[in-house]
């Protein structure tokens, strides 16, 4: 038992270690945080296989919330169970959420936010080379024959035509789906993919309730039921919170690219917009009630995941989904690429960083750290 409790807390102790790290310097959005723990738990510390990493990147993506916070709960919860679930997301949350409160505390002071222009100048490009890297060896797995390559192609077409991730992710994990039930000659059962009922039910929440429970239950309404990227989370909190007053649109303009250019989820934008409506308090109840369904909805979900894999057709809801996942994070690297990669040194940075990893075992925190230190420094000789 000693024994036991002892190999426990070691395995807590790795993941606290490693999703602190991650949240502390995980830049670019749930695509680039989704590279790094590929980097960290499967080619790094083998802690799982890349089909495994995969399947809980799909199911991650099939349950509202924040995808890459998902993920690394569903790390926390195969590596350690429900205490390792809570470890991992709790760490990963932790660094972005001070970073905000941070951000916030000086907004309110000064009526700005410090710039990080320099810093994203440099960390962007390296951002964009891990995805690269990241995309290159999931793809080996996740494309199991020229049907699934079609998907994805697919997939990444009518992502450029501006056809949204929620249609595109379940379209592609229904179609797969219905193939496999077409090719075995089965009848299909009903599927739940995720209890959506809870968070359905939620948004009969009204809007923006005054207090700080109220306010808490808006965010926890947001949590529950928000897919998407961080401007669909834009369109979330200009309902809730500018439509009845209680801020401007500047104010959730800068909340929202606050969460943009800090490390860790984009989520914690809610920690800026609870800071404002009700300072340390409203901060924390907000980062609560946004991230505490992803907890949950892990925790329902995770233990079926293995279930869809070794059923043979309910498997294609995962490929599928896995397929689409990486057209999706495929389209923002070339957006981001556009962005920030065609000027000579983001470029060279790019480049250079997609050599190292391609050709070493380099961490990708050294990369992102000598890219910010590069990109500061240029950025005071351009500007």
């Amino acid at each position: 038992m000693t024994n036991q409790t002892e190999k426990d807390g070691r395995e807590l102790w790795r993941l606290t270690r490693l999703f602190l790290k991650l949240g502390t310097i995980a830049f670019g959005g749930p695509a680039a945080h989704i590279a790094m723990m590929r980097n960290e738990v499967v080619e790094r510390r083998r802690w799982m296989e890349e089909q495994e990493f995969l399947d809980l990147v799909g199911a991650s993506n099939l349950i509202p919330g924040p995808n890459s916070t998902e993920l690394a709960i569903h790390l926390g919860r195969v590596r350690a169970g429900w205490r390792g679930l809570l470890v991992a997301g709790a760490c990963f949350i932790l660094p972005a959420t001070l970073i905000v409160l941070a951000f916030a505390w000086a907004y309110a002071r000064y009526g700005s936010t410090p710039q990080a222009e320099g810093l994203l100048y440099g960390i962007t490009p390296v951002v964009v080379a891990i995805i690269i890297h990241a995309l290159w060896g999931l793809l080996r797995t996740a494309v199991k024959g020229p049907f699934l390559a079609v998907v994805g192609a697919v997939a990444l077409v009518l992502y450029f035509l501006g056809v949204g991730e929620i249609p595109l992710l379940f379209g592609g994990a229904l179609l797969v789906l219905s193939v496999r039930i077409v090719q075995r000659r089965r009848g299909s059962g009903a599927v739940a993919v995720a209890p959506f009922g809870l968070p359905l039910g939620l948004l009969a929440l009204p809007s923006a309730s005054t207090g700080l429970v109220g306010l808490f239950l808006s965010f926890l309404k947001i949590g529950a039921v928000l897919f998407g990227s961080g401007y669909v989370l834009l369109a979330f909190f200009r309902s809730e919170f500018v439509g009845p007053g209680l801020l401007s649109d500047q104010e959730l303009l800068d909340a929202v690219a606050v969460g943009q250019v800090t490390p860790g989820p984009v989520f914690t934008t809610a920690t800026f917009v609870g800071y404002l409506l009700a300072g340390v308090p409203g901060a924390l109840l907000a980062t609560v009630g946004i991230f505490l369904p992803a907890f949950v909805f892990v925790a329902i979900t995770g233990p079926l995941i293995p279930r869809l894999r070794e059923s043979p057709i309910l498997a294609g809801l995962l490929d599928g989904a896995n397929v689409v996942s990486l057209a999706l994070m495929a389209g923002v690297t070339w957006q981001l690429g556009q962005a920030s990669v065609f000027e000579p040194i983001p470029a060279l940075i790019a480049l250079v960083s997609l050599v190292l990893l391609f050709r070493t075992e380099i961490n990708p925190v050294w990369l992102v750290t000598g890219g910010g230190v590069i990109g500061l420094i240029s950025w005071i000789f351009l500007v």
